[in-house]
């Protein structure tokens, strides 16, 4: 319809300005006569064909224009949120995080295209029920603007920054997942075939199997060897394959450690097949289970060290995402989830039970959930999460507690480990 009022408008234009038009006034009584234009029709084609074109074009225009309109109306709506928080009188360390600063970021058209919305080149979806779709990005990177726009800035189709440290960290700030970008990361220099398998599971991998530059270490033979070195680093041991990983998770001592085998046997026979474990470190784990052809996803973060790297190299599967985010599984399909270590007090108990409830909706009827050395304060234990995994519905198999000592008994530091099961009902 509005293609047919234009090319009438411009019709009606085209009779009243022709040299041809001509209005004769009537005599008294008798009707008006005009005469319409009798010019070549070749000529009035032509000029409703470039008429056509240029409407084309003006489509194209307010299509681009809408698609930028839908971004900036985003970004808009997280700063109409910032500027209502700050007019109700609240301080930025009430609001636990850094302020937006939307109004002095220049936002890239590589921003721009992975934040905003893409039309459905063959339209309306009834399955989607909508005509377009939205890149999955972290709904906290709109309030790390900022950092969003230094992580696009790249050379389309180039060489991706070495920024894994800085990628990272807008991870763990709850920019996850991270948007996608159209540039091919760094590949190592004289890169080797991997060891084969099963040998794999407990050989280290060459140094040429990945790029060192994110990290202190340069070489897996200094992270072997920081084991010895003083200070605190993540999973300090996980790398030396012929040290303490080598007997992990094989004897059950009765109390906080737990046998994979002994784990196993709760089951029928063959039932416990596929699993997750929720941040395994360098996946000894899942490397323990393969060997019972089991296998298990391992998710792990690479805090200075090349986990997920390592993982693979090993002949396993890993996924790079925190234990914030939502498990990528299905409802009701996996056989088991472990996690050691990474769930413990440090998680806000608000975001620790939505784990919770997460593994317990992925988990299959008659699932276990083994928590491997949970820490936590003694106060802690039976007022916050004995209470809590009461509330998940985990039916318990087993459980063990114990004081962690390393420190001092007056710290009243606790361990707990527990096998659980999700009802079958």
């Amino acid at each position: 319809m509005f293609v047919l009022v234009i090319l009438t408008n411009l019709l009606t234009m085209y009779i009243f300005t022709s040299p041809s038009f001509i209005w004769k006034p009537s005599p008294l009584g008798s009707k008006n006569h005009i005469s319409l234009p009798l010019g070549d029709p070749t000529a009035l084609l032509d000029e409703l064909s470039a008429t056509k074109e240029q409407l084309a074009v003006s489509h194209s225009l307010i299509a681009e224009f809408h698609k930028k309109l839908n971004s900036t109306t985003l970004l808009v709506e997280a700063l109409l949120t910032e500027l209502r928080s700050r007019h109700e009188g609240l301080t930025e360390k009430e609001k636990g995080s850094d302020p937006m600063k939307l109004s002095s970021v220049a936002m890239s058209d590589e921003v721009m295209l992975v934040v905003g919305p893409h039309k459905l080149p063959l339209g309306y979806s009834p399955r989607m029920g909508s005509d377009e779709v939205y890149p999955p990005v972290g709904g906290a990177c709109l309030r790390y603007q900022e950092e969003l726009a230094q992580y696009m800035t790249y050379e389309v189709g180039g060489e991706c920054p070495v920024d894994d440290v800085f990628a990272q960290r807008l991870m763990l700030k709850g920019c996850e997942p991270l948007p996608r970008r159209r540039c091919h990361p760094k590949s190592p220099a004289n890169y080797v075939e991997p060891t084969p398998f099963p040998k794999s599971l407990w050989t280290t991998p060459p140094d040429t199997s990945i790029i060192w530059d994110p990290y202190t270490c340069k070489s897996y033979k200094c992270l072997i060897e920081r084991r010895k070195a003083p200070g605190y680093f993540d999973c300090k041991d996980c790398f030396d394959l012929e040290g303490r990983e080598k007997s992990r998770w094989l004897l059950d001592n009765g109390g906080l450690d737990y046998g994979i085998d002994e784990v196993l046997k709760t089951r029928p026979q063959g039932t416990i097949r596929i699993g997750f474990d929720i941040g395994g470190g360098s996946g000894t784990f899942a490397a323990r289970m393969k060997e019972r052809n089991v296998t298990i996803i391992t998710s792990s973060m690479n805090l200075d060290g090349p986990f997920n790297s390592f993982i693979a190299s090993r002949g396993l599967i890993s996924i790079h995402v925190s234990v914030s985010q939502r498990l990528p599984f299905f409802d009701s399909t996996l056989d088991i989830v472990h996690s050691m270590h990474v769930l413990s007090n440090w998680i806000p108990d608000a975001m620790l039970e939505f784990t919770l409830y997460d593994i317990y909706r992925v988990l299959r009827p008659g699932g276990l959930f083994w928590l491997d050395r949970f820490f936590c304060l003694g106060s802690q234990l039976n007022q916050t999460y004995v209470p809590m995994l009461d509330r998940v519905g985990f039916r318990n198999l087993r459980w063990n507690a114990g004081v962690k000592l390393d420190r001092g008994i007056d710290k009243n530091e606790w361990y707990f480990s527990a096998l659980l099961e999700k009802p079958m009902t």
